[in-house]
């Protein structure tokens, strides 16, 4: 008889401490880690790995799942990158508590947000919850295959307590302010890891319609950190613009928030194009609320955040001209026949010449920055490959390029558009971010914005770009795995993995390093109702293990299915 169900034999284990890579058997029995070191005893099942790396399962604490979970139980794309536990429920939105009357409302604030299509959504979600307590029940009844958190979203608590008042940010009374307070320390009770909100003009519905959360008043934040106190439990997530001449009043009331919740916290963080520095301004904020005794991360990102266009994508550099509006809507084979015309490019070429007054114009001509994407794909592309430095050096307009590029092999060419962290035409700004120990390594929005973005894959590329393909200034690997998994880990409170050790949920990575690589993005035309998302593959994996059952071989789902919702923090 087997002595464990599952042992990895002499891989090279970054076992997520930070702590150098050494060659160790890890064994496994009851979804548990067993031993570590030289096993001598014999599993069920054994995986050679000896020249292969071996980590813990990677957590990813930025994701947007809350309609997928409920009908999918493989959280792809993020499980083809090793990520084993997720967590969900970011940026204020999602699809709890909620009236039935207020149902739509949701879908088209997910839809507008986060990019996921609304009729996707409209045949996907069931509906069987009105609470939150209740829509966590939907998601522990279905398996999948990895562990799945979930967080408060201001904006479905707005709407339940408000309705219409709170789509029109109308501010809330002391009565209302009191009923959340109640809802989010009873969300708390029932399982939820958090709380998310945002103040972010950037968030809007699919009608427009700015995110119901934007202008909450700090007496309605406190009374939700409040509730969270009561519970005593739950992290805050914050998005917000920090626009103002002074975002040190937005980070005095954070600090007022902590100070009366005594709450974990974190906030989205960023290289704006138009203030490179500015970050480092914000992160020293951060930094302060730090020194004052809270506990305070950044969450940021391993490479450019920017959107992928192409006649696949949701949108083109030519979206907003009248002649591609009329053809948008038709298939990309039919767009394709059309824009082969000449007197049709012509026509697109001339009104994408004229002058365009809108944020969304100027990200659209932002020529400079459009990078062919290519496979395998470049995120860190040099500057003179863009389109704008190709057509200087040719003599051309640029727009010319783009509009060949796009009906160039039968309309699958993504144009690669950076839009944050990418103003010197290099990394440099997320190597410092990512060195910082106030920050997180998040972002990655696995399971959203599936018409444009694809960075469900930043797991996978964390470890290639950084540990082992960046030219200069390579990151130490071991720490790089540290980063993924045992500090976002602690960062929401999960402190049963994330750590390659005894008695931790045996969630697991066994990765050929080597051949370790992003694969280019494709389209596919399968969520509900047909609709369209990205997906991205990597290779290099050879197993990914969660709760001691390998749910991954090769990058092939097994069809095991161990992976259930977590409900809370969760003990070492």
């Amino acid at each position: 008889m087997a002595d464990f169900d599952l042992v990895v034999r002499g891989g090279n284990l970054a076992d997520g401490t930070g702590a150098a890579i050494r060659e160790a058997d890890v064994a496994v029995k009851d979804g548990r880690i067993a031993a570590v070191g030289k096993v001598s005893g014999q599993g069920r099942e054994e995986i050679e790995g000896k020249g292969l790396l071996v980590t813990p399962g990677f957590v990813d604490i930025h994701t947007h799942y809350d309609g997928q979970a409920t009908w999918d139980s493989y959280l792809q794309p993020s499980s083809w990158h090793g990520v084993t536990t997720a967590v969900m429920g970011n940026c204020g939105v999602g699809f709890a508590p909620v009236k039935i009357e207020d149902r739509q409302r949701l879908i088209e604030l997910m839809e507008g947000v986060e990019d996921i299509p609304g009729a996707a959504l409209d045949e996907g979600l069931n509906w069987s919850w009105e609470s939150f307590g209740q829509y966590l029940d939907a998601l522990d009844a279905k398996p999948r295959d990895m562990d799945l958190g979930a967080q408060l979203p201001h904006g479905a608590l707005r709407v339940f307590v408000m309705g219409e008042r709170a789509a029109r940010l109308e501010e809330a009374t002391p009565e209302e302010v009191a009923q959340m307070r109640a809802l989010t320390a009873q969300a708390m009770r029932d399982g939820a890891l958090g709380f998310s909100t945002s103040r972010t003009l950037n968030h809007r519905t699919v009608k427009g319609d700015p995110t119901p959360s934007l202008r909450a008043s700090e007496e309605e934040l406190l009374g939700i950190a409040l509730g969270m106190k009561d519970a005593g439990r739950g992290v805050i997530e914050f998005i917000s613009d920090f626009n103002t001449p002074n975002p040190e009043s937005e980070f005095e009331m954070l600090d007022r928030l902590l100070t009366a919740s005594g709450r974990p916290f974190s906030v989205s963080l960023a290289q704006r194009h138009s203030r490179p520095d500015g970050w480092r301004r914000l992160l020293g904020l951060v930094e302060g609320l730090v020194a004052k005794g809270h506990s305070a991360k950044a969450q940021v990102a391993p490479r450019p955040i920017g959107v992928l266009q192409g006649l696949q994508a949701s949108r083109i550099p030519f979206s907003m001209c009248a002649a591609y509006k009329e053809i948008q809507h038709k298939s990309v084979e039919e767009r394709l026949a059309i824009m082969r015309d000449p007197a049709f490019r012509a026509r697109i070429l001339k009104e994408s010449s004229e002058p365009m007054r809108s944020e969304m114009a100027q990200r659209l001509t932002d020529f400079d920055r459009m990078f062919p994407l290519g496979d395998p794909p470049n995120y860190e592309p040099p500057q003179e490959t863009s389109f704008g430095a190709r057509a200087a050096r040719e003599g051309r307009d640029p727009r010319e390029l783009i509009y060949d590029y796009l009906i160039e092999g039968e309309g699958k060419n993504f144009i690669f558009a950076p839009f944050a962290n990418y103003a010197a035409y290099n990394l440099d700004c997320c190597s410092e971010m990512m060195q910082s120990p106030h920050t997180l390594i998040g972002l990655g929005d696995g399971g959203a914005h599936v018409g444009l973005i694809s960075d469900g894959s930043y797991p996978t590329y964390l470890l290639q770009h950084w540990g082992r393909d960046r030219k200069q200034g390579r990151l130490d690997v071991s720490w790089l795995v540290k980063r993924h998994t045992q500090d976002n880990a602690k960062a929401v409170g999960l402190g049963d993995r994330g750590v390659v050790a005894v008695g931790k949920r045996a969630d697991l990575n066994v990765i050929d390093f080597d051949r370790l690589r992003v694969e280019a993005p494709v389209m596919k035309w399968d969520l509900p109702a047909g609709g369209k998302r990205l997906l991205q593959r990597a290779t290099g994996y050879r197993a990914t293990i969660v709760s001691g059952q390998v749910t991954y071989r090769d990058g092939e789902a097994t069809g095991a299915l161990p992976g259930r919702l977590v409900r809370g923090a969760q003990a070492g």
